[in-house]
């Protein structure tokens, strides 16, 4: 059996997060000996969407291919970006004439392997149904390949569960996200697809899911509108790695973590045991 590894980057949330997976993806890369990286980016611009730049330094970082969600649109730039950039997804089913796509085949050493990103419809946007849509994509998908990958961003627990009902067997791996609180409920199904609700975030923990805790208290309680900054303590790098058999896309393994960063002391050593030259953010 030929295993396949792929570590899934949990949401990067500000300067913070992008800080730590310019420095760890790579050393990570290096120690579980990953084949794959997918990473969740759509918060990486202060929390808020993603920047054509960002995108471009993301992929430096050791990162694959990109997926995202509900604030994709947030920064207009980045409409004309899709042109040249499939490998940033955006979600897959919102309607047909939208920029950009919401899956992709890739191929690493003889290995294809197909992403794919859905978004929910409770309490989020109502856009195409991604049951229907997600299950056409990977009709067509394992024509070509059994090992596909869905970055599931939605915010109920029901739906997501909903989803890998709906799937299970047919892919090798959903991996929620969307609330950047990570869920204990990792599990690989007897039909071999690996499942987590949520992956949680790559960002600063201290915070209101990566929001500075004070303006984020005050909407609750006065329910009046306030400006959110991304916060930076306590920064980690969260996620999960999945091993899949090549041979017939089914999970074997599915493993959440969360790793601690610190800018000022962080080594890339620390993780690979071996010196080893690091990507700086922008």
């Amino acid at each position: 059996m030929a295993l396949f590894t792929i570590l899934f980057v949990a949401d990067i949330c500000g300067k913070a997060g992008r800080q730590a997976a310019s420095h760890m993806i790579k050393p990570l890369r290096e120690k579980y000996n990953i084949d794959y990286v997918i990473a969740n980016v759509e918060n990486a611009a202060g929390g808020f969407g993603i920047t054509p730049e960002m995108s471009r330094k993301a992929f430096s970082y050791g990162i694959d291919i990109q997926t995202s969600g509900n604030h994709i649109w947030d920064r207009y730039e980045i409409l004309s970006y899709f042109k040249t950039s499939p490998k940033l997804l955006r979600p897959a089913n919102f309607p047909v004439g939208v920029p950009g796509e919401g899956s992709y085949i890739d191929t690493v050493n003889s290995v294809k392997i197909g992403v794919i990103n859905l978004m929910g419809r409770t309490y989020m946007k109502d856009i195409d149904c991604p049951f229907i849509v997600g299950k056409q994509l990977v009709t067509e998908m394992r024509k070509q390949t059994p090992l596909i990958f869905v970055d599931f961003h939605a915010e109920a627990t029901s739906e997501k569960q909903a989803m890998l009902y709906y799937l299970d067997g047919f892919v090798s791996a959903i991996v929620g996200t969307h609330t950047h609180v990570q869920t204990a409920d990792e599990q690989v199904t007897p039909r071999g697809t690996a499942y987590i609700t949520d992956a949680g975030m790559t960002g600063p923990y201290d915070s209101i899911i990566g929001m500075e805790k004070e303006p984020s208290l005050q909407r609750f309680l006065t329910g009046m509108p306030r400006r959110f900054t991304t916060a930076s303590e306590d920064v980690r790098l969260a996620g999960v790695l999945v091993e899949v058999d090549t041979e017939n896309g089914k999970a074997v393994s599915i493993k959440r973590f969360t790793e601690t960063f610190d800018i000022n002391t962080f080594k890339p050593e620390d993780i690979t045991g071996r010196p080893r030259e690091i990507t700086k953010d922008i």
